[in-house]
């Protein structure tokens, strides 16, 4: 280990590296590069290259990724021809899981696509009516709530969950910043994006299209789960795939806050009480030890143990808690074996200036 890191190893810990160039090395499949990836938090999208060439090298036929996020690793796995499992407490995450990871066939075809934006008034406008002035025109509100009725009239799990994940990556690309943590006048935001012009239902067409695209048969049995992670059930896997939330150093981790309408968006809020109290309508917070401090260090340790039959792969940025060396000590409890793999990386998420604080080392801590 570097001693800028100042990490003392301990026996079984293999030293800091990055993986040693060699000739002819496969190249990371090109369909997982062109997956319909989301404006997301901590968003491993541009770190695939590195983490394919990384995993690659490690013999696995079988990965759960129980933080699928936004499901771009989960692709990638499923682009290599491996069974996943894709699993995340959040369901609006889950449903883009079901949608690109584990549905091998099902498209959305023109019978589908005229169902959805049939223009039949909606039988109920909760998010016209909760949401006005909030993010959106009031025909996007509208589209939203006609669309959301339309999408449960399909029959197919498969072809509701695809409709979903063009819905999400709509929302997202409409909201200026990507997150829903700002209302009201948005304009001074507005930067000339073709994003920022297109309606939701403009933007919808569009990534109806592209999550066709996305849908491929890879041969395996995949699958989408909606769970909290130590409520999983204890299916073998030979490869945990770990890209937990953190403490970070500063602000906070709350994928709730900064996503709460597209998580109520996945129910139409059926469950999920708003907080008319709060300016941009957030619904309760979901709660994980990862986001405390005083529990963080417990949290991981019981991960790690519970996926110890497992091959473990720990994604991991410099500027969380706990530290790398914490966190190298309590593989090393249940894993033979631990490597760190690191690559400077800079996260691009918001337009805001504070955005230089997201420069850091991201990490592959993996146990055998």
């Amino acid at each position: 280990m570097s001693e800028m890191l100042n990490v003392k190893l301990a026996s079984n810990v293999v030293p800091l590296r990055a993986r040693a160039h060699v000739e002819n090395q496969p190249a990371i499949p090109a369909r997982a590069t062109r997956y319909p990836d989301l404006r997301y938090m901590g968003s491993k999208s541009r770190l695939l290259p590195w983490i394919f060439e990384t995993l690659n090298a490690v013999d696995f036929d079988s990965v759960l990724d129980p933080f699928s996020g936004t499901g771009c690793v989960g692709y990638l796995f499923k682009s290599m021809d491996r069974r996943v499992v894709a699993s995340d407490f959040m369901n609006f995450s889950s449903l883009v899981a079901r949608a690109t990871i584990a549905n091998n066939k099902v498209h959305l075809d023109g019978k589908a696509i005229r169902q959805l934006i049939d223009g039949t008034p909606p039988a109920h406008n909760f998010i016209e009516k909760n949401f006005s002035g909030v993010f959106y025109k009031q025909e996007d509100l509208k589209f939203l709530d006609r669309v959301s009725g339309n999408i449960r009239q399909l029959q197919d799990p498969y072809e509701q969950a695809l409709a979903f994940a063009a819905l999400f990556r709509s929302c997202l690309k409409r909201q200026p910043r990507g997150v829903f943590t700002i209302s009201g006048d948005l304009s001074h935001y507005d930067d000339g994006r073709r994003d920022l012009r297109l309606s939701i239902e403009e933007h919808f067409l569009e990534q109806i299209e592209v999550y066709n695209n996305a849908v491929f048969d890879n041969g395996r049995r995949n699958k989408a789960l909606r769970s909290d992670i130590f409520e999983l059930s204890n299916e073998r896997v030979d490869l945990v795939y770990l890209d937990p939330p953190y403490v970070p150093r500063s602000d906070d981790n709350c994928y709730t806050k900064r996503y709460h309408f597209l998580e109520g968006l996945s129910c139409y809020w059926q469950g999920l009480p708003i907080d008319q109290n709060t300016k941009v309508k957030k619904i309760a917070k979901r709660y994980t030890p990862f986001s405390y401090r005083r529990e963080a260090v417990e949290a991981f340790d019981r991960m790690f143990a519970r996926f110890a039959k497992s091959k473990i792969a720990l994604s991991y940025s410099s500027n969380g808690f706990p530290d790398l060396q914490q966190l190298v000590e309590l593989m090393g409890k249940h894993k033979k074996t631990v490597t760190v793999f690191e690559k400077p990386h800079r996260y691009h998420f918001g337009t805001h200036s504070k955005v230089e604080r997201a420069s850091v080392t991201e990490y592959l801590i993996v146990g055998q």
